[in-house]
């Protein structure tokens, strides 16, 4: 609503309405004549801020200041509703906590109104797996499917995979979170509907597991037993017999 279209004081003409001061606080439903009142004490205006409500909700405000934000607010939305092109580069082996990062600049580049374009870039042998890249792209269009849509799908030129993503406008981005909620409930839907598949699933898995016959163990390789070695026996060595010399007799003299 411009503000040229807001009635105040005299010109609202309802019995009564719901009541906000200039402090912000809830008075609930009063009666007009009250509400003005109060206003011209405080030296203020009463506002009727919410024509439609029922009853319709005023506001104690001084009118004059309030005119001057309002223009100044619009002269700041309409500079943040400009468009350009933001960029937000990725790599085919990014890493979850990287990930975050790059989607939180890429949500406040959409939310501005700017289209965001995702440039991956490939080193090395990366070039051979190009599906890496694919599936980084996948993460971040996923990732921020409440606020935008891809107006260009992901392609490979050379070293670069690019893809354009463009802002949803407020409606369709209204009409977005309802649909994401509707699918998130129909999956809790399917998923209470059928509480045994997944046990299913891991006693067929635990069965196939118990049917895969196991390898023999391997018995360690017994090495022969080596007698110790048996050293021979050493005779002690006889040492030969020595003879005395025998002195002969000696005669007395006479």
């Amino acid at each position: 609503m411009a503000t040229q279209d807001y009635r105040l004081n005299h010109r609202i003409r309802v019995p009564e309405v719901r009541l906000i001061d200039e402090k912000g606080e809830q008075h609930g439903v009063v009666a007009t004549n009250e509400a003005k009142r109060l206003a011209q004490d405080a030296g203020l205006d009463l506002v009727e801020v919410s024509p439609n409500a029922r009853p319709p909700v005023c506001k104690i405000m001084d009118f004059g200041k309030f005119k001057y934000q309002q223009r100044k607010k619009d002269r700041k939305g309409g500079k943040k509703g400009s468009t350009g092109l933001k960029e937000m580069r990725v790599r085919p082996a990014i890493s979850d906590h990287d990930l975050s990062y790059r989607l939180t600049d890429g949500r406040k580049f959409l939310e501005e109104g700017h289209k965001v374009q995702i440039v991956c870039i490939f080193r090395g042998r990366q070039m051979a797996h190009p599906e890496h890249g694919y599936d980084v792209m996948r993460r971040v269009s996923s990732n921020l499917e409440d606020l935008s849509k891809i107006e260009v799908p992901a392609r490979m030129a050379g070293r670069r995979m690019t893809m354009m993503l463009s802002a949803l406008t407020a409606d369709q981005r209204r009409k977005k979170a309802k649909e994401l909620e509707e699918r998130d409930k129909r999956a809790a839907e399917e998923a209470a509907r059928n509480p045994g598949e997944k046990r299913a699933l891991e006693q067929a898995q635990a069965a196939n597991a118990q049917s895969v016959p196991k390898p023999a163990p391997v018995e360690p390789a017994v090495e022969p037993a080596v007698e110790p070695a048996v050293e021979p026996a050493v005779e002690p060595a006889v040492e030969p017999a020595v003879e005395l010399a025998v002195e002969p007799a000696v005669e007395p003299a006479v």
